[in-house]
């Protein structure tokens, strides 16, 4: 048999292999803590499952409109309204499962051989593996540490050529937890004048988990891209909601019926019952929000104080999300020899930074979507595992 060539491209998201390993240890009774994969650890508020278990008993069990129920496309527009004043009609949602399908689907409309997408690096992994499965040529724009791990419009801009398709931005940012300020989406937004054939592609799905007084800046805000901007979100991180696989994405007019048909071919529909929970999520109370996001910014705090007392470890503070990205130059460890050796001789799960591009080397990354207990429990080992001197020629050989 011979598959096309695209499928030699595809990459992964190795946050996935390193669960994997880590449940494998576990089961041979070592004890794993997993600060790697980017989940929170609270359960789904309990409204939000009675509402999808309501939906089943009342018999929510065919299909529904390729787009999602009409009631809570409604209630995304709602909340959107809500939270930041923007004006989204319910024809613009499509209601999707997961965060990944928007990407999916957006890079396969402008990505072609000899086109060219902008995607940030370090950045979520399936950017770029989905952009060298079209055959487009990926465009890494730089995430910097000295900027606060923030997108540079001045930077982003002059990557721009006739070629490019489509512009990927993620604040907050996995896995760095930068917060790109106001500011900076001025100077980019006002820059894109001078490109209109380029489509913007926003990844908001953290945009609650902000600290510090930080605000979350949508890129609806800006009227002057709205009839080339494509929005994801979802409610995995915000609800504790992932194995849900409940996501939404707002789309222009000019490329929504693409979006739709592309729904239609691939998944059909989003699973009923869970569309109304998500429902519930939307429109119930949002208290278990509030104090999952104390409980991350305390985590995040402590995360924080502990790394940066470790020999050759520094961590900028984060600002969003619910990760750390930790520079372990001075180590004398490269990013992925760590990561393994953390997680076979320590139990400690990781991901090291080249698995979220080029410029990740360095670094790794570390989810406190962990309780306070497993997190000092965790980088008490990590600590220790450092202290003891273990450096780069042993990591070379790793």
């Amino acid at each position: 048999m011979q598959t096309i060539a695209n499928f030699d491209r595809i990459g992964e998201e190795n946050a996935f292999a390193v669960l994997a390993r880590a449940n494998a240890l576990a089961a041979q009774g070592r004890d794993i803590i997993n600060l790697g994969i980017g989940q929170p650890d609270f359960p789904t508020p309990p409204h939000i499952v009675e509402a999808a278990v309501k939906a089943l008993r009342d018999g929510q069990h065919g299909y529904t409109d390729a787009t999602g129920i009409r009631p809570l496309r409604e209630a995304v527009a709602s909340d959107l309204h809500r939270r930041f004043q923007a004006e989204v009609s319910p024809d613009s949602v499509l209601i999707v499962p997961g965060g990944k399908v928007t990407m999916f689907a957006a890079i396969l409309m402008f990505g072609e051989p000899g086109a060219e997408i902008l995607y940030p690096d370090p950045g979520f992994p399936i950017y770029r593996s989905m952009i060298e499965f079209t055959g487009a040529t990926p465009v890494p724009v730089p995430i910097r540490e000295d900027k606060g791990f923030a997108v540079s419009a001045e930077e982003t801009l002059a990557l721009i050529t006739p070629r490019t398709r489509l512009l990927i931005l993620n604040s907050p940012a996995n896995p760095c937890g930068g917060v790109t300020p106001r500011a900076e989406i001025d100077r980019l937004v006002a820059g894109l004048a001078e490109h209109p054939q380029v489509a913007v592609l926003s990844d908001e799905i953290y945009d609650q988990l902000l600290y510090d007084g930080e605000q979350h800046v949508t890129l609806l805000d800006y009227p002057e891209i709205r009839d080339r901007l494509i929005v994801l979100n979802g409610w995995s991180k915000t609800y504790a909601m992932t194995g849900w696989r409940m996501g939404y994405s707002i789309w222009p007019d000019g490329l929504y019926d693409k979006a739709r048909k592309l729904a239609v071919n691939a998944w059909s529909c989003v699973n009923a019952p869970a569309q109304f929970g998500a429902l519930a999520a939307l429109t119930g109370p949002q208290d278990a929000v509030a104090e999952m996001r104390a409980a991350f910014d305390t985590r995040r705090k402590v995360v924080v104080e502990l790394l940066n007392a470790m020999p050759g470890v520094s961590c900028v503070v984060p600002k969003g999300a619910f990760y750390a990205f930790p520079n372990i130059r001075e180590t004398g460890w490269k990013a992925k020899p760590l990561a393994s050796a953390l997680l076979e001789q320590a139990g400690i799960a990781t991901i090291g930074g080249p698995d979220f591009g080029t410029l990740g080397e360095g670094y790794i990354r570390v989810s406190y979507a962990n309780s306070e207990e497993n997190i000092r429990r965790a980088l008490g080992r990590v600590g220790e595992f450092l202290e003891r001197g273990v450096g780069s020629v042993e990591s070379s050989s790793l």
